[in-house]
């Protein structure tokens, strides 16, 4: 019976393979610039003029805040969800694809150095994105930063959280469908439902457990709060949730990795 092999770089850190990787996954990454910028750029401009300009100007401040200021953080974070969701998911279902993952295993790499090379270049095409949409917003005149400290910490840690999910999606499809069907079902919906054009107080009482219950409203309403400071939920408590799914998700693609889930056929 073949076995995995352990990949544990015995000089500590392999600086010059994790830069490899993280080289080939950008240099991937910008051959297909339209699906990778241009197109969830041309989407959250077309979120922002038509929700944001058109249509908020016709709706109260809410938080004492412009109806477009309100809802531009809500863009920012459902662009940089899919973003680094799609990145993840393709890049690992790809490498499998073409049997790169294979040679990815017999390179001194230990599993934690693969799994930081890939969310490296996540969250590189997720801030990528939410910048672009910041500059969009700037020319509205609703881009606004209050903490920059938390802003990054939005940014950066639920990229990595859709990163590890995309991992754990990508090393399960054996087929594009289902690649793409937690997106269809489960990432937009939730995304949709969110908070991203509305407060929780907008709905009605016997839907409000729907926002509460939703994981991304707790990261909608975090870089909210980074941006223009109107944050629903309790302090602290989107922060702990965030740490605690980046605490299972990374100790759930580790365990995969060891295990050769998804990647020995």
């Amino acid at each position: 019976m073949t076995t995995l092999p352990t990949n544990l770089s015995p000089m500590g850190v392999n600086w010059i393979g994790l830069a490899t990787m993280v080289r080939r996954e950008v240099q991937r990454m910008v051959r297909v610039p339209i699906q990778a910028f241009i197109a969830p750029w041309i989407s959250a401009l077309l979120f922002i003029f038509i929700f944001g300009f058109v249509v908020g100007g016709r709706i109260n401040t809410i938080g004492g805040h412009r109806y477009l200021e309100f809802v531009l953080p809500g863009i920012v974070m459902l662009n940089v969800v899919n973003a680094a969701f799609l990145q993840s998911s393709s890049a690992i279902y790809f490498s499998r694809f073409i049997k790169f993952i294979e040679e990815m295993l017999v390179a001194p790499l230990s599993y934690a150095e693969m799994i930081v090379g890939n969310l490296s270049v996540v969250v590189l095409r997720a801030a990528l994105t939410g910048i672009g949409i910041m500059v969009m917003g700037l020319f509205f005149g609703a881009t606004h930063i209050e903490s920059l400290a938390l802003f990054l910490f939005w940014i950066v840690s639920v990229s990595a959280i859709f990163g590890l999910l995309g991992i754990i999606v990508g090393l399960w499809s054996k087929s594009f469908e289902q690649l793409n069907m937690p997106v269809v079902f489960f990432l937009t919906p939730l995304s949709m439902v969110g908070g991203v054009f509305n407060t929780v107080e907008m709905l009605p009482d016997w839907l409000r457990w729907l926002a509460w219950a939703n994981p991304i409203f707790y990261f909608i309403n975090g870089i909210r709060g980074a941006m223009i400071g109107v944050d629903e939920t309790p302090p602290g408590l989107g922060i702990g949730l965030t740490l605690l799914l980046l605490a299972i998700l990374g100790g759930t693609v580790w365990r995969l990795y060891s295990k050769g889930y998804g990647l020995r056929e």
